[in-house]
């Protein structure tokens, strides 16, 4: 099963830095296990653009709305068993210490959905 792994910044990271993962050992492990089929890091949020349509109009902004504070820095498309799997490589992940990961499954839109 498919997982989108969103990795976030947390304005409360863990203060405990004892035994904090290495980024590096983690995408090689993954990768080598081909539980993690691709992934990167995002640019700052200074080069992001949101766009609506609302009412028919364009609207076009730079950067997320100003009063998020925990915002998507990176991701990884994750291939596991079950939830529970991706629980597990989520949870080794460094962010999951310095900010906060979200795990979501992609849809499965057969057609008439």
């Amino acid at each position: 099963m498919k997982y989108m792994m969103f990795v976030c910044s947390d304005t409360e990271p863990d203060a405990d830095r004892e035994n904090w993962p290495d980024i590096e050992a983690w995408v090689a492990e993954n990768d080598a296990r081909g539980r993690r089929l691709t992934g990167d890091v995002l640019a700052e949020t200074t080069a992001a653009t949101t766009v609506r349509v609302r009412n028919g109009e364009l609207l076009v902004s730079d950067g997320p709305f100003t009063e998020t504070k925990e915002v998507i820095v990176g991701f990884d498309l994750l291939e596991c068993a079950d939830l529970d799997e991706a629980i597990e490589v989520a949870r080794t992940h460094p962010m999951a210490r310095a900010g906060r990961i979200e795990l979501r499954p992609f849809a499965d839109l057969a057609p008439g959905d």
